[in-house]
């Protein structure tokens, strides 16, 4: 199923008991956080996703309710080396294990491999995408060659000139030291 942006509310059991899946692209501008990141640029620029629930059988026998999304954008951020603009590829590939309470999933989050998640009947489909792309994101955005020469050294042209003029208290001594012997 195609939609533009994706669904409001989304029953994640539901969804996977169906085998479902859901598929489309947004606009930069309808995540605010993203846009945050971005300082209001590329507000136009697409967001792609598509979601995909699954039920599973674990070893015990029970059912597991799963997510797979899949996202990819390119974010327009300011290069920490250069200072200039980047575009940034950003893909998301996840699965979501969910469980039924809040209390589960922070039990189980810290010795499982997959993300896990409790279910809700709240559960927004958008604030994922938002969080899993804000987590994707490099911690220092840059060029992987800048397109400018970076100037990589650092020089304050009037501390050469302020050390100059201080007095050496050591060659104060040394005069002082030299006025006794007299």
């Amino acid at each position: 199923m195609k939609h533009e942006s994706p669904p409001s509310h989304l029953d994640v059991k539901a969804f996977a008991q169906a085998a479902s899946e859901i598929a489309g692209h947004d606009l930069l501008s309808k995540y605010e956080r993203l846009m945050k990141e971005t300082q209001g640029l590329g507000a136009e620029r697409p967001l792609n996703w598509s979601a995909r629930g699954e039920l599973r059988t674990d070893e015990a026998g029970a059912e597991q309710v799963w997510l797979h999304l899949t996202v990819d954008t390119s974010l327009p951020l300011t290069c920490q080396r250069c200072m200039g603009p980047v575009d940034l590829a950003v893909v998301v590939n996840r699965s979501f294990r969910f469980v039924d309470s809040e209390e589960a999933a922070e039990a189980q989050d810290d010795e499982a491999e997959e993300d896990v998640l409790a279910l809700s009947q709240e559960f927004k489909l958008t604030d994922l995408i938002e969080d899993e792309v804000l987590m994707a994101l490099p911690l220092v955005p840059r060029h992987e060659e800048c397109p400018v020469e970076v100037k990589l050294a650092v020089a304050d042209p009037g501390f050469e000139a302020a050390s100059a003029e201080k007095r050496n208290p050591f060659a104060v001594l040394a005069k002082l030291q030299g006025d006794k012997s007299s």
